[in-house]
């Protein structure tokens, strides 16, 4: 069984392996390989499953970006439909046959594809938009001369805490009272060419946050904090929600959650389906929460390339950045092997990296050390193709969006 994130042991472990698999693998222009463990990978999706107990999980696109992970997640039990990073990449997946159940995840206003889809009555079909603002239902009939093709539509609706004044979490949707969200859906029900299909309610600040970090014990405990609150603050609208709009139409489902809180929104009986994706990879973001112990699974290697010290080893490259609010924890983490650090002053640079740590003696010229990014499927946007391992061996090796030619 792959290591989890609290299993220093396995970290060496790991470097060996992924050593051992990449050894005779050439590496197409000079630039790092990118790696998926599929043993940790497939792991993951099983821990998901479980902690769905049941809910369909709905796979998040935009967190793996590499069509044939895509479908592994899609084929495992567990797990049916695709969420859509834009409709454009929908399209393009629908048209692959990876999926034919998709859901845009964010409002689209990209006429080209939007007149694509109505142009295709398959694709409208098996394509579910996000709207919050019925000026994303003008923009569709702007791009067409006849509601013939019916658009399907869900509402997104604000899941953030309105704590007092204050309200806590991702900056998406302005419908929060279920007065607005009823108006909303009563205007997609009675607008020709549109179909009111289902809601969102994204929880960012309980599914994307870590709430047990290392010498951050009241940090953490506040955030806990405020999950127990927007958990307990949810069911409640959202049981609102489902009798409100149970008097407009017959919804297919209502969407839920992420990989950090799988099993609280899995657990609301509004909820028929949930979203994971991050949690498949699992990047350096989600090492610590209380819920869940994941097993890092996507990986990019760097060699060392000069040693200015004993105690520094310094790796060529390296400066793949998360997006999100600058800090350190949107740097990449040298993971395997263990006990490795980036300098405070140099930090992930884009032509070298200086590492420090116990580790870092350990290291020649020429050997690799294994990064972990911090957000989950970025770090495909710098490659045309990833490598899937598992074991000692490489399975496979396929192409990301980029190696498409793709980039959404």
């Amino acid at each position: 069984m792959p290591a989890t994130t609290r299993d220093p042991a396995g970290r060496d472990r790991l470097a060996r392996r992924l050593d051992a698999a990449l050894a005779t693998i050439p590496t197409p222009m000079g630039g790092p390989p990118f790696v998926v463990d599929l043993d940790a990978f497939d792991a993951n999706a099983d821990d998901l499953a479980r902690r769905a107990a049941g809910v369909p999980i709905r796979v998040a696109s935009k967190s793996l970006r590499v069509p044939a992970l895509v479908r592994r997640a899609l084929a495992h039990p567990g797990f049916a439909g695709v969420l859509a990073y834009t409709l454009a990449e929908a399209l393009w997946l629908e048209e692959e046959g990876v999926s034919d159940d998709l859901v845009v995840a964010y409002p689209s206003v990209d006429r080209d594809a939007l007149a694509r889809l109505v142009a295709s009555p398959r694709a409208a079909s098996r394509i579910t938009l996000m709207v919050d603002d019925p000026a994303h239902l003008d923009l569709v009939d702007a791009v067409r001369s006849s509601a013939a093709v019916p658009v399907r539509v869900a509402v997104d609706v604000d899941a953030g805490l309105h704590w007092g004044n204050q309200v806590v979490g991702p900056k998406r949707s302005p419908l929060h009272d279920t007065v607005d969200v009823v108006r909303l859906a009563r205007t997609v029900t009675e607008r020709p060419g549109f179909s009111l299909v289902g809601v969102m309610t994204y929880e960012g600040q309980v599914a994307g946050v870590p709430d047990e970090v290392p010498h951050q014990r009241a940090k953490s405990l506040l955030v806990r904090r405020v999950k127990d609150a927007s958990v307990a603050q949810l069911r409640v609208r959202r049981e609102q929600l489902t009798r409100a709009l149970a008097r407009v139409g017959d919804l297919e489902f209502f969407n839920a959650g992420g990989s950090g809180s799988i099993e609280v929104s899995a657990g609301d009986p509004s909820v028929t389906e949930v979203t994971a994706g991050s949690g498949l990879l699992v990047p350096a973001l989600f090492d610590h929460y209380q819920s869940f112990d994941p097993r890092p699974a996507s990986f990019f290697g760097l060699p060392v390339t000069r040693r200015p010290s004993a105690e520094v080893a310094t790796v060529h490259g390296g400066g793949l950045i998360a997006s999100g609010a600058a800090g350190k924890d949107r740097l990449p983490l040298p993971w395997a092997p263990a006990d490795l650090h980036l300098t405070g002053l140099e930090g992930a640079g884009e032509v070298q990296t200086p590492l420090t740590g116990r580790g870092a003696a350990r290291l020649r010229i020429g050997d690799r050390v294994w990064f972990r990014h911090a957000k989950s499927g970025e770090p495909f946007e710098h490659t045309a193709a990833v490598h899937l391992v598992s074991g000692e061996t490489v399975v496979e090796t396929v192409p990301t969006y980029r190696g498409h030619g793709l980039a959404f």
